[in-house]
């Protein structure tokens, strides 16, 4: 596994095609949307939600653009409401997955936070991930390297990070290798996808408005 890269395709992995893009892609990098009692368009990022399934590439672009052409009602053929937040949703909801997840890694011993316990983690070679807030001092941060061969995730607040270790705030964290461990980072790679492009959306506009 490379820096920041995806986990290695497993054996007979489920593929779907995104109904915005029209690439057929495995599940792990799509996000699943079913059409609820009232025709909402509602995200199932968790992949459990009863009804016929449609899936969007885990990209912010491709999300746009599945809620701006009404390629929901043409997959679902039916009319469908589609909440103008829904980019904005999948993203709290995704955030709200890692979170969990990194949690459960911590409860099982798999996580520890702290810079000194991440340092040590790390130079023994026992930390698969290294987690670093976004809105961390970039200073601090690069006193500490990833992993090598692992994974570099640092696109979570630092009160998200707070909420996954049962703190106010955390800035350093790691992960120990594990299946906790790879959800997290297909988890946190979706995330990535979906936040990388509406921050540096928002960066342009920011930048034009001056």
């Amino acid at each position: 596994m490379s820096r920041g890269g995806r986990p290695g395709k497993r054996a007979e992995e489920p593929e779907r095609k995104c109904i915005a893009t029209g690439a057929t892609a495995p599940k792990e990098g799509l996000i699943r949307f079913v059409v609820g009692p009232d025709q909402q368009v509602v995200p199932d990022v968790r992949g459990k939600l009863p009804g016929r399934g449609m899936w969007v590439t885990a990209t912010a672009s491709a999300l746009h653009k599945a809620v701006k052409k009404g390629v929901f009602a043409r997959a679902a053929k039916q009319q469908v409401k589609v909440p103008e937040d829904l980019v904005e949703e999948v993203s709290r909801q995704l955030g709200q997955r890692v979170i969990e997840l990194i949690s459960l890694a911590r409860r099982s011993g798999s996580a520890v936070t702290g810079f000194e316990k991440v340092k040590d983690w790390l130079v023994k070679d026992e930390a698969e991930v290294l987690l670093q807030a976004s809105d961390g001092s970039e200073r601090g941060k690069t006193k500490l390297r990833p992993p090598f061969g692992g994974h570099h995730i640092d696109w979570l607040t630092a009160n998200e990070l707070g909420l996954a270790f049962g703190r106010q705030t955390v800035i350093h964290g790691a992960l120990a290798s594990g299946g906790l461990t790879n959800r997290v980072v297909e988890e946190a790679l979706r995330l990535k996808g979906v936040r990388e492009e509406t921050a540096a959306a928002a960066s342009g506009k920011d930048k034009t408005a001056r």
